[in-house]
């Protein structure tokens, strides 16, 4: 391209605002959403997702738009809309298919579309690219292009953001990867890795979360067989952890928008070609499995119907992201066991809980539950005084070992993994 290219983010949520406002420091960059509301508080500062600050958001030169007639003067189409899975945990790509008939009535000759939405192998080419062809009327890799450069968000993080990490990027021809790595490099001080080709950017992107996946399954796993043993597993990692090559993961329930779903993509990449990708699923199944394991541990110390308080309910500490949480198989699995659940959390909307997931979360705990369970370990969780919050004789279970170090009131039974 002769001059700087006009860019537009498709989505603004936790992936496509920072992503956008990082690159507007460089290019004129037009922010497209279908939320209205969610375009009307960005405009005044207000970011839901708390990953960026009033300051950051009013500075900003990005453009929020909602008329798509405006998103024809774009260059490059940048796509950031969600890859949840389904009920069958295979990949739901409504998102993606849909963004990919937006964009395709909007390119022209020269353009340039690039996915960070989390997908398997070949899905840029094979799944998107045609759909942009029938939208367009124009063909793939003669008439416009494809670009792919894996988002790596890590909600709540305010040290890896987008603006000062690796990006990884790729396109359909080498021109094109070169172009993606100027645009992408220009916002991050050129910390770029060009892959050699989408399919093995897209790959990168699944097998990063996977790993994790992975590693946390083997410590849930490992939670379970020292629990039966008498054994808390936080002890069993801290003296484990003195090794210099140790790898630090701990137990937990493991959901959120990326480890608890992209092993299933490339579950399903690899199924597609005939290859029965056993230890990716066995890790899928032993964390999806893990908070009945927990319910069926707190049911044994518990009275029967007990009054229980839950202590979070987001994905992970100190963000209000509730996309795939576990807590909720959590809370469901004890109320199955006959028990009742007030959940807690100051972070989470509790209007988007009581929408996503039909549940009614309380505005502050009350006094005297027979247990209260710390699943989330969100600031300020550590101190609260558990004399009053748990009968006498009642149980603290501490999945997170947030209370490990902490003098437990007499009278009360701790529990942890």
């Amino acid at each position: 391209m002769a001059k700087d290219p006009v860019l537009t983010v498709i989505g603004l949520g936790y992936v496509g605002l920072p992503l956008a406002v990082a690159l507007a420091r460089r290019f004129e960059v037009m922010g497209y959403d279908i939320d209205e509301t969610r375009l009307e508080q960005l405009r005044e500062g207000r970011d839901r997702t708390g990953e960026l600050s009033r300051g950051e958001l009013l500075d900003s030169r990005l453009e929020y738009v909602s008329d798509p007639a405006a998103l024809k003067e774009a260059d490059i189409f940048i796509v950031t809309v969600p890859t949840p899975v389904g009920p069958d945990n295979k990949p739901d790509l409504r998102a993606v298919e849909s963004a990919s008939r937006f964009v395709g009535g909007l390119i022209g000759l020269g353009s340039i579309v690039v996915y960070e939405s989390t997908v398997y192998p070949g899905c840029t080419e094979d799944f998107c690219g045609p759909i942009l062809e029938a939208e367009s009327g124009l063909i793939s890799g003669q008439d416009f292009y494809l670009g792919y450069s894996p988002e790596r968000i890590n909600p709540g993080d305010k040290v890896h953001r987008v603006d000062s990490i690796t990006k990884v990027v790729a396109g359909q021809t080498e021109k094109v990867a070169r172009l993606l790595a100027q645009v992408y490099g220009a916002m991050n001080g050129d910390d770029v890795f060009v892959a050699r080709d989408i399919r093995t950017a897209e790959a990168s992107k699944v097998i990063e979360n996977a790993q994790r996946d992975i590693n946390i399954a083997f410590v849930n796993e490992i939670a379970q067989i020292f629990g039966k043993m008498g054994l808390s597993v936080y002890d069993v990692l801290e003296a484990a952890g003195t090794k210099w090559n140790f790898l630090p993961f701990t137990p937990g329930l493991v959901g959120g928008h990326c480890i608890g779903v992209d092993p299933y993509y490339l579950a399903y990449a690899a199924e597609k070609i005939g290859v029965d990708p056993q230890v990716i699923l066995a890790g899928r199944r032993i964390n999806d499995g893990m908070a009945a394991a927990i319910a069926g541990r707190l049911d044994a110390d518990l009275p029967r119907g007990a009054r229980l308080l839950m202590l979070g309910f987001t994905f992970k500490e100190n963000v209000p992201d509730i996309r795939n949480t576990k807590v909720i198989d959590l809370v469901r699995a004890l109320e199955g066991l006959g028990h009742s659940v007030d959940v807690y959390d100051p972070v989470a909307d509790a209007g988007e809980i009581r929408h996503e997931y039909g549940l009614d979360v309380i505005d502050a705990p009350e006094l005297a539950y027979d247990a209260v369970v710390g699943a989330v370990p969100h600031t300020g969780f550590a101190e609260l005084p558990l004399r009053g919050l748990v009968k006498p004789g009642g149980l603290v279970a501490d999945i997170k070992g947030v209370w490990r170090k902490r003098s437990i009131p007499e009278g009360l039974v701790y529990w942890t993994l």
